[in-house]
């Protein structure tokens, strides 16, 4: 069965810094490009950071620069390290198999908030 658990979010101040996990499990991460999502209540949800597997990354206008996507795969996880956070930084943050095409069924997600 294939898994995704996104983890790393809470509370913190704007210009601070987080760092997202998303462990996969039943697949192998290898194989697959990545993307990290976000959503806020009330709006699609968006693609923030893509990695292929061959660790080519982009990213959308509103968060380069500031954010940086990462793979581990000896690990099976994807890592997304956010700084200087701002207040439209808040979401529910998700990772997927797929940049821009996601192709699993979302996990729970990880709460981020960026308010002082």
């Amino acid at each position: 069965q294939v898994q995704l658990v996104e983890s790393g979010g809470g509370l913190v101040q704007p210009g601070g810094s987080l760092r997202l996990s998303c462990a996969t499990s039943g697949i192998m991460l290898r194989f697959y490009d990545m993307g990290w999502y976000r959503q806020v209540p009330g709006r699609q949800r968006e693609l923030v950071a893509g990695v292929t597997t061959g660790y080519r990354t982009n990213y959308a206008d509103s968060v380069k620069g500031r954010f940086a996507i990462s793979r581990d795969n000896a690990k099976n996880t994807v890592y997304l390290e956010m700084n200087s956070l701002k207040p439209e930084d808040t979401a529910i943050y998700y990772c997927n198999v797929g940049i821009g095409a996601p192709q699993l069924n979302w996990g729970r997600g990880t709460q981020v908030t960026v308010s002082s």
